[in-house]
């Protein structure tokens, strides 16, 4: 059978772009691509979520990093914001009934900042004209009346009670007690004791008209202050009356510039009213006593004026343009804290106090872009305390309550506002990773009800004729964005060759644009430095080589270890039980291939299976899978007839890390085997790919990385066409080799053999048949197979020859195998 494995041909090593492509001399012939490639069904899915304007089909855009996720929304977002309307402002204005829950104002786009305006110039008007017609000869004679007038009353009573005492011989005098009754004789008022000079009758009589008289004083008293409320009420209409007409057709023009507005209509008859009540405030004052207080008015606390102030939370000035309307907003929060998203109330210290008002109101990202589209981070928000229960409650409530986080959560116990919450129409984007967008779906009951369009990004695209002229329209696209040096048709084709090998399949390309961007730009310096016109493939080939320099610093040292022998790789002779394995190092965006020295040793043991990585935690679940599968494929070829008294030992030489995944797991199995059976394996030749229970070899990752891996130790030793790499055959549609290992197997210094099986895999490894059973069970003589086979006899055989008993060891028992690293 070895003859029938034959190392690939080059022309499977390395897929080039046909010419048919790239109908083009360079990329200046063809029209820019408007958008992305490759990404059709987000596409689809980005223009649903906009086109439904329902409740909770706001959209989640989940795809690998650099595939273009931000760039497509926010073109598409551009787009259908630019033909819808421009949203309405908002403002916040004082609640005149009740200072603590502020009114919110929807008016017309751009509209906000023109009332502000008047209401700040209506202050200034009031100001002037408010004290000049309190100063008026009119208001101060009708003051005056009044104040006559109550004075008149005054005397007028006190003058009958005069006269009525007078007739009774009593006078009425003023005391430092107030006002009191005295007896008279003959005009005079008589004293204590002159009072007692008088006859019994007579002072019953004086008596009794004393008593009638303090009656109707005590009347008389009690009707003041009911006459002093009169004159107040007399003299606050006359301040309301005043104040109506100085204010009124300020007020008036107001109302007829807004007259469209039914909100702004009454929020200014509030203010009317306001300042009929307080209009002390805008008078001056001074020290004298009641100099510039007006009688019978409420002066407001502070005679502040902020109550009059508009505050504008959202203006969408800027939105209107007479020319072309940039329409509705479009919004990005790079910093989503609850208040950044919602809005906050702020307070400011006063006589060590924390007060605010409606004025302190802050907008946050919803306010901004209600009426438009919102586009968060994932990772942003839902790191940022209780801004994703945020975004969620006012997503499903509709409205948008400003509030801080010490609000919400309750730590505030000072006085703060209650803002009138606002109507919230939005389309909330939310830009992430595939493992957040699958987390919020299972854990997060809210998340399917309130996004329920998810715009999948997908990785890589079909490698087509189609996909390639997609290729040169994306950079030509790219070069008149960024005014670079075009491309001619073989850069264009290194490049399509380039993302067919960062996609690590020959049978499609990567989308991943960030990295296409950069070899463009890279690229294109590099033309610069040669002083080219146009960007040549080897100007895209001398990027590609110099951002591999630039990172490959730990690869050269671990090869130079290699080369100097401190890590031991042989890569001449045959050995027993010792293979050279394949695995891959990734290093930031940088990934490269190292061979692992695996060796297996065997011995009479009790059948138990010990994996010590996993005991010691050094092995993960996928390796110790790998370890199992192995362990059952040697059981079911070889344990059909009798037990298996082996205890084997694999490990990963010279490895001191954690051992994960099953990549090396058929790698494994060939040493297993090769120890077992006695027969060498050719140390020139490296191998990769997991295996299953029916020794099958499947497919791995990285397999260009570790066939370039392999591939430099034995040129830095130098080829003599006896080395090479197995692959399983699965890999071979992912093959995108470097050229000089394309080059070396055209000249047959180098060989790439594809495998379906181990016993395929063990032939080419050991130049021995791997034998079939035949019908009695048994593998031909001189064959791997038969090998392993009598090996495992023989340890049976010395199994029982030692046992103390005529029993066998139990049917039951399997390989020991133990890790001691990786």
């Amino acid at each position: 059978m070895t003859d029938t494995i034959k190392p690939l041909d080059p022309s499977k090593l390395y897929t080039p772009c046909p010419d048919k492509a790239l109908n083009f001399k360079t990329t200046a012939e063809l029209e820019p691509l408007d958008g992305v490639i490759g990404q059709d069904r987000a596409l689809e899915s980005i223009r649903f979520a906009i086109g439904m304007n329902h409740d909770g089909y706001n959209l989640f855009a989940f795809g690998a990093q650099g595939t273009g996720k931000s760039s497509t929304v926010r073109r598409f977002l551009a787009r259908e914001a630019a033909v819808q309307a421009v949203p309405s402002d908002w403002c916040y204005v004082n609640n005149f009934d009740d200072a603590h829950k502020p009114r919110a104002l929807e008016l017309p786009a751009g509209k906000a900042a023109p009332l502000r305006e008047d209401m700040e110039r209506l202050v200034e008007e009031l100001k002037a004209a408010l004290p000049a017609a309190f100063e008026g000869e009119d208001y101060a004679q009708r003051k005056e009346a009044l104040e006559e007038q109550l004075k008149a009353r005054h005397e007028q009573a006190f003058s009958r009670l005069q006269e009525r005492a007078a007739k009774s011989n009593v006078a009425l005098v003023r005391t430092p007690m107030g006002l009191g009754l005295a007896p008279t004789k003959d005009g005079e008022v008589l004293s204590p004791k002159e009072f007692e000079g008088l006859t019994k009758k007579e002072q019953k009589s004086r008596q009794k008209a004393l008593d009638r008289l303090q009656a109707d004083l005590e009347d008389t008293l009690q009707q003041i202050p009911r006459w002093e409320k009169e004159h107040r009420e007399k003299t606050r209409e006359l301040n309301r009356q005043v104040t109506s007409l100085a204010v009124g057709h300020l007020i008036e023009e107001l109302e007829k510039k807004w007259a469209a507005l039914d909100a702004v209509q009454a929020y200014l008859e509030a203010v009317r009213a306001d300042v009929v009540d307080n209009a002390a405030d805008f008078l001056p004052s001074g020290d004298e006593k009641n100099e510039n207080q007006l009688p019978g008015t409420r002066r407001h606390s502070g005679g502040s004026f902020r109550r009059y102030h508009v505050n504008v939370i959202v203006d969408n000035t800027e939105l209107l343009n007479d020319k072309a309307p940039v329409g509705a907003p479009v919004v990005e929060e790079e910093h989503p804290t609850q208040p950044n998203l919602v809005g906050r109330v702020e307070h400011v210290s006063q006589m060590g106090a924390l007060v605010t008002d409606f004025n302190l109101i802050k907008s946050g990202a919803l306010h901004r872009a209600n009426g438009g589209y919102l586009v968060l981070d994932a990772l942003r928000v839902l790191t940022q305390p209780y801004a994703w229960e945020a975004l969620k409650r006012a997503l499903r409530s509709g409205h948008i309550r400003a509030e801080s986080l010490a609000e919400s959560l309750g730590w505030v116990t000072t006085v703060s506002l209650e803002p009138e919450p606002i109507p919230l129409k939005i389309k909330v984007v939310i830009i992430g990773d595939p493992m957040m967008y699958y987390l919020l779906s299972q854990y997060d009951p809210d998340f399917k009800e309130l996004f329920k369009v998810a715009a999948d990004f997908a990785e890589s695209m079909s490698r087509d004729e189609a996909g390639a002229k997609g290729y040169a329209r994306l950079l030509a696209s790219q070069v008149a964005r960024e005014d670079l040096r075009h491309l001619d048709r073989g850069a264009v084709a290194r490049v399509v060759e380039h993302g067919a090998r960062l996609a690590e399949d020959a049978e499609r390309l990567t989308t991943h644009m960030a990295s296409l961007v950069d070899l463009l730009r890279e690229a294109n310096y590099w033309a610069g430095v040669a002083g080219a016109k146009v960007i040549k493939a080897q100007h895209v080939q001398q990027a590609i080589d110099a951002k591999v320099y630039r990172s490959d610093r730990y690869r050269e040292r671990l090869q130079e270890e290699i080369q100097r022998g401190t890590f031991v790789i042989e890569t001449t002779g045959e050995t027993v039980g010792q293979i050279n394995g394949l695995s891959v190092l990734q290093l930031d965006s940088f990934a490269f291939g190292r061979p692992s020295r695996i060796t297996a040793s065997v011995s009479i043991g009790k059948g138990e299976l010990v994996d010590i990585e996993r005991h010691v935690d050094l092995g993960g679940p996928l390796h110790s899978k790998g370890v199992m599968i192995l362990e059952s494929f040697i059981n079911e070829r070889f344990g059909q007839d009798g037990p298996l008294a082996l205890s084997a030992r694999i490990t990963f030489e010279q490895s001191y890390g954690g051992v994960e995944g099953d990549s090396a797991s058929s790698t494994e199995l060939y040493a297993l085997l090769s120890a077992i059976a006695g027969i060498p394996i050719k140390q020139s030749i490296a191998v990769t790919g997991s295996v299953d229970q029916k020794g099958r070899v499947q497919a791995i990752g990285g397999v260009n990385e570790k066939i370039e891996g392999f591939f430099d130790i034995c040129v830095g030793r130098g080829l003599t066409g006896a080395e090479g790499v197995i692959i399983p055959a699965t890999n071979v549609k992912h093959l995108m080799l470097r050229a000089d290992v394309v080059d070396a197997v055209k000249q047959g210094k180098f060989n790439v053999w594809a495998v379906e099986t181990v016993d395929q895999g063990i032939e080419i490894l050991t130049g021995v048949p791997s034998g079939e059973a035949g019908e009695r069970g048994e593998y031909p003589v001189g064959t791997v197979n038969r090998a392993v086979a009598r090996g495992l006899r023989r340890y049976a055989d010395k199994v029982r020859a030692f046992s103390s008993g005529p029993t066998p060891p139990p049917a039951n028992a399997v390989i020991k195998v133990q890790h001691t690293g990786e």
